[in-house]
């Protein structure tokens, strides 16, 4: 026979466990129990303090676009869909941050002459395209000069006229400037195509070649499939993260783009599920959405809305009382809630949000409409104030306000977008409430660019302007620019805003530039050459599992994707130790 040997330890416990009345024993496996889950927690807690969470490479988010891409390629793109895949599937020599600050993407770094004339850019080291091939200053210059090909018609054509591009070796290009200009570096953001691919289509068919929407690049997403209907076009895409030596790679590790023929049919999408992000979309089409499961982002675009007096085209609007008293007038508040639904930001000057602060509009609910009525007399007070404290009279019979037998009247132009129109007609009722004699004519956008603010053919134009997010007022407020094709479209001239305007985009010191600025905001607010009105915001609607997302200072709606890197939809927790790899 057999015998079970055991431990002689665990005999000698167990002959310890008999002597131990049951009290005793329940006791002891009580304490054990405490002793165990102290352990634990403690192992718990040290986990906890020396691990972080960090994003993980998991996830996916679905766009929805109206239209089909048709130039996936910096040099052509004009269409929302052809900026948005062009902006993650290309990558430039710099790249902005949410921020407005310019720092080195393909570029290693980059060096500035005293002068601001002179820009080297060093690139780093081991670039590739998607297909594996390098990425070279030959690349860099591929791209500048066929941007600069006036055979092309490239719609970036403009920023770089009179820069001359050269290479020193494979890594470093050269930028010469005929004259100092600041915003420059911005451009140095457009993405670069590949000179293998694409140097040997002749410029009549760049338009044409299957590279625009099977495209190659170098920026943080490449594309992964991509499905067409009957016809041909292009019905979605999916984009998956590159690896690049030197740049962070992305943590979504899948972005569908889905393209819809219209609004109506964007909606749908978003409601059905089909999709779950939205950018750009318009006030008035927030109702529609069934956002339960969304995020709604905002933030103030650097663009500038307003009414521009051509004083010589209306002698009436020379006179700084009318220009003051029509601007009275104006409830800008009441003006922004009802056509853009609260979604802008009041202005006072020629500055966009993204250079001055300011004050977020409050949308106006039924239970305050009482207050406005009442903030709508008093702005027409004020107006009528201003005029007869001016000279001018108010003829009760006629109607009209005269001065001199001159009667204040004018004829304000608009275009035909929705929200130009809607606005415009609201400074009439305005402007009609207090007896001007004001008429509206709204043109189609094509027609008003031909027909009226090319030749300058108006009183008053209801406009927008892009300034941009290195803001160059010169377009639009120096003297030598009132005729076509400058953008002057107040005939502004003043000496003193003419020297501070070409101060501020030769300077390259950000800080110099914003005072300025500051100081030209100042001059036109004495002279009045225009009512500012808003600033319209960018709507981004995405799903509330997607975090990270920054949009900073906008220009374009592409420009979302500025931080692309950092979005994430999932979490893990690591040793602090190993964090660094997930930065």
């Amino acid at each position: 026979m057999t015998r079970e040997r055991r431990p002689w330890r665990f005999a000698a416990l167990e002959e310890v466990m008999r002597t131990f009345r049951p009290s005793e024993r329940l006791l002891l496996y009580t304490l054990t129990a405490l002793l165990a889950v102290s352990a634990l927690s403690l192992v718990i807690g040290l986990n906890a303090s020396i691990s972080v969470v960090v994003p993980s490479p998991a996830g996916s988010i679905s766009e929805g676009v109206v239209g089909p891409p048709r130039f996936i390629n910096p040099v052509l793109a004009i269409s929302q869909a052809d900026e948005d895949l062009a902006q993650l599937v290309y990558a430039g020599l710099t790249r902005a941050l949410p921020d407005g600050t310019i720092v080195p993407d393909m570029a290693d770094r980059f060096e500035i002459s005293d002068d601001g004339t002179v820009y080297t850019f060093t690139l780093k080291e081991g670039l590739t395209f998607h297909d594996g091939r390098p990425l070279t200053a030959e690349d860099v210059m591929f791209t500048i000069q066929s941007v600069q090909n006036p055979a092309l018609k490239s719609p970036r054509r403009v920023d770089w006229e009179g820069v001359s591009v050269t290479s020193e070796n494979t890594n470093t290009v050269v930028f010469k400037l005929q004259r100092a200009y600041a915003p420059f570096l911005e451009n140095t953001s457009l993405g670069i195509i590949p000179r293998h691919l694409w140097g040997s289509i002749p410029a009549e068919e760049f338009p044409f070649a299957t590279l625009n929407t099977h495209p190659v690049g170098s920026g943080p997403y490449r594309i992964l499939t991509g499905q067409t209907d009957s016809t041909g076009a292009v019905t979605s895409y999916v984009l998956a993260p590159r690896t690049q030596r030197g740049s962070e790679s992305a943590f979504i590790s899948k972005i569908t783009f889905r393209f819809y023929a219209n609004q109506d049919a964007l909606v749908n999408a978003f409601n059905a599920g089909e999709i779950d992000s939205i950018a750009g979309i318009a006030p008035s089409t927030l109702e529609l959405l069934n956002l339960h499961n969304s995020t709604l982002m905002r933030v103030p675009l650097p663009r500038v809305f307003g009414v521009f007096f051509n004083q010589g085209h209306a002698p009436t609007l020379a006179d700084p009382a009318v220009r003051a008293a029509l601007e009275a007038a104006i409830d800008k508040r009441a003006v922004i809630d009802s056509v853009l639904h609260g979604y802008g930001a009041m202005l006072d000057g020629p500055l966009p949000p993204s250079i001055v602060d300011n004050e977020r509009p409050t949308p106006v609910s039924g239970e305050n409409a009482d207050e406005g009525s009442a903030a709508a007399g008093e702005f027409a007070q004020r107006a009528r104030d201003i005029l007869s404290e001016n000279g001018w009279t108010f003829d009760e019979k006629a109607r009209i306000w005269q001065k001199k037998k001159e009667t204040l009247s004018f004829v304000l132009a608009t275009g035909d977008a929705p929200e130009l129109s809607a606005t415009a007609q609201l400074l009439i009722d305005y402007w009609r409430a207090l007896g001007i004699e004001v008429s509206l004519h709204v043109y189609p956008l094509s027609e008003l660019n031909t027909n009226v603010i090319r030749p300058r053919n108006y009183d008053a134009i209801l406009f927008g302007e892009v300034v941009g997010r290195t803001p160059d007022l010169f377009a639009f407020w120096h003297s030598s620019q009132r005729n076509d094709p400058g953008l002057n479209l107040s005939m502004y001239a003043n000496s003193r805003a003419d020297n501070t305007l070409a101060a501020a985009r030769s300077t390259t010191d950000r800080k110099e530039r914003e005072k300025l600025y500051a100081s030209f905001a100042e001059t036109i607010k004495k002279d009045r050459p225009a009512i500012f009105l808003y600033a319209p915001e960018f709507i981004y609607v995405v799903p509330k599992k997607l975090q990270g997302v920054e949009l900073g200072i906008l220009t374009l709606p592409s420009e979302r994707f500025l931080n692309v890197r950092e979005w994430y939809t999932d979490t893990e927790r690591v040793w602090s130790f190993f964090s660094g790899a997930y930065k």
